[in-house]
């Protein structure tokens, strides 16, 4: 089960890279898009948080990380995908971040949020055993 377990935690971790990667290479070309914070802004934030989901998966591997890297996941997912076929239009500070087009990276950003959450789903439901200290 251990290795089972490692295996999720490394899929996982590479979709979170794919996430964090993606959103930081495309966070320029969307400063300009901007109300009081850019979406250039929100991506660099995107990045960041996959890559603190990263590190939380593969180091220190417990299910509240975990879940923090399938909230993270879940949540990048279904902003991409709001934004791709709903025309929100500005939210507060917020920029309208409609764009109702499917690209390279756009792709690639799914790629990696669908295989997170593909290894993170499993790996919560997976009971983690841990040993019963011995009693002499």
């Amino acid at each position: 089960m251990a290795a089972v377990r490692l295996l999720l935690r490394v899929i996982a971790a590479v979709g979170l890279a794919i996430d964090a990667g993606v959103h930081a290479k495309l966070a320029p070309q969307y400063d300009a898009v901007t109300v009081h914070v850019s979406q250039g802004t929100l991506f660099r934030i995107e990045a960041g948080v996959a890559a603190l989901a990263v590190l939380l998966v593969l180091l220190w591997r417990r299910p509240l990380g975990d879940l923090f890297a399938l909230l993270t996941a879940a949540g990048g997912l279904a902003a991409l995908l709001v934004y791709r076929y709903v025309d929100v239009g500005t939210l507060g500070p917020f920029p309208n971040m409609y764009e109702p087009v499917w690209f390279t990276d756009k792709v690639w950003a799914v790629v990696g949020q669908v295989l997170a959450l593909v290894a993170l789903v499993p790996l919560l439901a997976i009971p983690v055993r841990r040993p019963r200290p011995r009693v002499e």
